[in-house]
């Protein structure tokens, strides 16, 4: 794929904002225009699969951030359980700080019934939420968690995380993301303890880990 030029990268950007925050059904072409700058002209140009080819660059645009969101917390985490207090707060603290308006770029295309008309949109749909599922699992197993359930916690991260979105913006409350660390936390030591086995045979709790935003 050649490089995007500037007002694409901006069409695509306001895009995934707008997906995020009115769905793919509320996002019209003009609200792109008027958030990123670009003309009119740059539609027909850039995008001649109109929104639909637009949407799909948007939620190709969010599984890539999000990837590097889940490598950049990987990179600080020492465990599996850490890594989720990151992750799942990093998605708490994004979701006050949008005052309780942000959502995923993904969802929209399929919650909306997009996907039923669109067979490249469902697929976008599945390789994105597959291609931040495998990112988890590949830092959960790097991190001491046996293969298997390592996908299986990287799913129920994912799938917790996209619940917390609805029912955080429903409520107006960080409690669904809260509610969602402290079960997944613990699940990861579980599993972790169960897969990681000293010298001497017997597995051992590793010691807790102060909350995410919590001080040593």
């Amino acid at each position: 794929m050649g490089k995007r030029t500037d007002a694409k990268q901006k069409m695509v950007q306001a895009a995934k904002q707008l997906i995020r925050q009115r769905g793919y059904n509320g996002t019209a072409f003009s609200d792109v225009l008027e958030l990123s700058g670009t003309s009119r002209g740059s539609v027909y140009f850039h995008f001649p699969g109109g929104k639909a080819q637009l949407a799909l660059e948007a939620a190709e645009a969010h599984a890539l951030e999000q990837v590097q969101i889940i490598d950049r917390a990987a990179g600080q985490a020492t465990s599996a359980a850490q890594l989720i207090e990151i992750y799942v707060g990093l998605g708490r603290d994004g979701m006050i700080a949008g005052d309780y308006g942000r959502g995923c770029c993904i969802a929209p295309l399929i919650t909306e019934g997009v996907t039923q008309e669109s067979a490249e949109l469902a697929e976008a749909g599945r390789r994105g939420f597959s291609e931040i599922t495998d990112r988890l699992a590949f830092h959960f197993a790097a991190l001491g968690v046996a293969r298997a359930p390592a996908r299986v916690l990287a799913e129920a991260v994912i799938a917790g995380v996209e619940g917390a979105m609805i029912t955080s913006r429903a409520l107006r409350s960080a409690a669904p993301y809260e509610a969602v660390r402290t079960v997944l936390v613990g699940h990861a030591e579980a599993v972790t303890v169960a897969t990681t086995v000293p010298e001497n045979g017997v597995p051992v709790r590793p010691p807790a880990r102060p909350a995410a935003g919590q001080p040593n």
